[in-house]
């Protein structure tokens, strides 16, 4: 079992190593608003900054997590393909960060975008495999599967868009559409039901038992208003406009899923408190309050004349993509990442958790103020700078993280 669980540890801490080279995208991007990098293309930068964040840091953990559980639950599985698809990705992530900044959309970034799709397919079709193989059904199969089915379904966006640019065939609401496709499926499907599977597993591990027939209603409420919801981020499309009705029936629905989930941990909160450290119980927390802020959010996004106003705005989206990635994805994937490599907390590492947390809640802070004060037309005086602070404040954390994690031997 060592091999297992050497597979585990090393690309765990590769992920963090790239969530750390996402901050410090993050910083420049930042510096370069507030005062000047001339040489810095920033429209690049944010390609490289955004692709690898989802790609280097998102994918490439929740991949390693999904391969961990099926190389412990069937010692028939081998850990070669996992290994061959991590490597795959962590390629085509690194190619991606390496290119976008210097040539934005261009042959080499095409290239190394649609090896991590095909790799992504790969991967989907290899876990699939493996988790039929697990005798033991848990109820994390069924998020895991529609994770990966999700994943495959966001790249429908990412080849429209590269359709239109090989074909000069731009028009802006299909290119928008497009984004936001891929972005939707990504996000609310592959990254969310990824990470309920991992929440599943935590609580069978310790079981603590959700009732199956709650769990299946659950999950299908989510699955089944993800794309109908998907029309909220476009409801400037005709198309959008006629579905309006079953839009809102489908926000509808996600939401009962979401009050269903709630109630579900809220009955069992004392035995998964009981049933994690201390740092990770903190980090949960403060990833379930980002969860309901995204949900009261999208609700509100339903209204048609607040959808125009959060859509139409950049700092709203840019608020609310970090609020879901950072605050509810990443924060819960540190914990749950503390949670199963049982690691030494050393001063630091707290110290490092402290100061990542503080710097994304100071961050959504900033961006929120931001977009409310944007909407009246009253500029925040160093807004700016403030943001830039935010984005080292976050990157110091990391380097404490990335630092506890990768001095640890074994």
């Amino acid at each position: 079992h060592t091999m297992k669980k050497e597979l585990n540890d090393r690309w765990l801490r590769i992920s963090f190593l790239n969530l750390l080279i996402v901050a410090l995208l993050g910083v420049i991007l930042r510096y370069k608003i507030a005062f000047s990098l001339p040489f810095v293309d920033q429209k690049f930068l944010l390609h490289a900054h955004s692709h690898f964040a989802f790609s280097g840091w998102l994918t490439q953990i929740l991949m390693a997590f999904i391969a961990n559980y099926i190389l412990s639950h069937d010692e028939n599985a081998s850990p070669k393909k996992f290994n061959i698809l991590l490597w795959g990705n962590l390629i085509s992530a690194y190619g991606m960060l390496f290119s976008f900044p210097f040539e934005g959309y261009g042959a080499v970034s095409i290239f190394f975008s649609t090896a991590s799709i095909f790799n992504a397919y790969g991967f989907a079709v290899v876990a699939w495999k493996g988790l039929n193989k697990i005798v033991s059904k848990d109820s994390s199969h069924l998020w895991f599967k529609a994770a990966l089915l999700f994943s495959a379904i966001s790249s429908l966006g990412a080849f429209s868009l590269a359709f239109m640019m090989a074909t000069k065939t731009i028009n802006q609401d299909l290119y928008l559409a497009a984004v936001y496709f891929f972005l939707h499926f990504q996000y609310n499907g592959w990254f969310f039901f990824a990470g309920v599977g991992l929440l599943m597993l935590h609580l069978t591990k310790n079981n603590i038992a959700i009732a199956l027939p709650t769990q299946k209603l659950i999950f299908w409420l989510f699955s089944l208003s993800l794309l109908p919801v998907y029309f909220l981020s476009a409801l400037w499309l005709p198309v959008a406009k006629s579905l309006y009705p079953i839009i809102v029936v489908a926000s509808f629905v996600e939401f009962t899923g979401f009050i269903l989930l709630l109630k579900a941990l809220r009955k069992n909160s004392g035995e998964i408190l009981a049933s994690l450290d201390k740092p990770v119980r903190w980090l949960w927390t403060m990833a379930l309050i980002a969860f309901c802020i995204k949900v009261l959010l999208q609700m509100c996004s339903a209204i048609p004349s607040l959808n125009m106003i959060t859509y139409g705005f950049r700092p709203i989206v840019i608020g609310y993509l970090h609020l879901v990635l950072l605050g509810m994805l990443s924060i819960f994937l540190t914990g749950y990442f503390l949670s199963v490599c049982r690691i030494n907390y050393s001063g630091m590492l707290i110290k490092g958790l402290i100061i990542f947390v503080s710097g994304i809640i100071l961050n959504e802070l900033m961006l929120m103020l931001q977009g409310i004060t944007g909407l009246t037309y009253v500029p925040v005086p160093y807004i700016n700078e403030a943001l830039l602070i935010c984005a080292l404040i976050m990157f110091t954390g990391l380097v404490m993280i990335n630092k506890n994690i990768w001095s640890r031997t074994g």
